[in-house]
């Protein structure tokens, strides 16, 4: 951004305009910078690297399905320790309080602007889901995720700390999204909105246990933001990570008999994507 000062007069009576300054916000260094499309680095030969390289990140305006916020929260309570200190543990060690059921593939150290992050989920029934993240801000007390096309969300994840209203730190997660396509929609109510909330408690649940509360008590708020469904957006489908990954599964006995046409190379282009997936 730019600002153009007010024309001053000279000494010969006429207007000297000054050459525009450039302004660098404050907070800049804490934002990724524009991304086009995903790239994943190295991650573990175990993990199922789909659906990620190639792809957009999606917001709200992007997803298909109503629109809503959720906020878990739990107090850090008879514990003494600073939002700052509670998101540098957050950062540094995030994948190790998700529940059985995840796998984050991110930066071993802690999480900056930028970074790309593997996920694999197991929702059950033996099938396991591969997506990812890309981390589109982080500061000091805050940090936020952004998904990307196939996932099951479309929008962005806050995770927070700050002052309660009894004094002491309250740790948070909130998101503000959509179903991504319909087929996850029609999954919401059925058990997609059940195994989001069961996630996010077990994680603050485990966060504060890892600094020193006792009993956790999480507590949801939940908020339907827009009942509309963006019916424009229903081809998000073609994408969903779900099936892909479904179907990454099932061809793997077809792929082991075709040496060096398997799993996409570590960090490269996802083969369902087609040539056109470079950005």
């Amino acid at each position: 951004m730019s600002a153009v000062p007010t024309p001053q007069p000279t000494p010969q009576g006429g207007n000297h305009l000054p050459e525009p300054t450039e302004l660098t916000p404050r907070d800049a260094g804490h934002w990724a910078k524009q991304v086009t499309r995903l790239r994943l680095g190295e991650v573990p030969p175990e993990a199922l690297n789909l659906n990620v390289t190639g792809k957009r990140v999606v917001g709200p305006i992007q997803g298909f399905g109503k629109l809503w916020q959720k906020t878990y929260r739990v107090e850090l309570r008879d514990v003494d320790v600073t939002p700052a200190e509670v998101i540098a543990t957050w950062k540094e060690r995030f994948g190790s309080f998700w529940p059985p059921i995840g796998r984050f593939y991110g930066p071993l150290t802690s999480i900056a602007p930028g970074d790309v992050a593997l996920l694999n989920l197991s929702p059950g029934g033996g099938m396991k889901l591969s997506t990812g993240i890309l981390v589109l801000y982080a500061d000091e007390e805050s940090f936020t995720f952004m998904n990307p096309e196939g996932h099951m969300f479309a929008g962005w994840i806050t995770f927070s700390a700050g002052q309660g209203d009894g004094g002491g730190t309250v740790a948070q997660a909130q998101v503000l999204v959509r179903a991504n396509d319909p087929l996850y929609e029609l999954a919401m109510p059925l058990a997609l909105q059940r195994m989001e909330d069961r996630f996010w408690r077990q994680t603050l649940t485990n966060l504060a246990r890892h600094l020193g509360v006792a009993a956790p008590v999480v507590t949801t708020t939940v908020v339907c933001v827009d009942r509309r469904r963006q019916w424009r957006n229903a081809g998000n489908v073609w994408h969903n990570a779900g099936i892909r990954s479904v179907l990454h599964a099932l061809g793997t006995p077809l792929r082991s008999l075709r040496p060096g046409r398997g799993r996409p190379a570590r960090g490269g282009p996802d083969p369902a994507d087609g040539p056109g997936a470079r950005g």
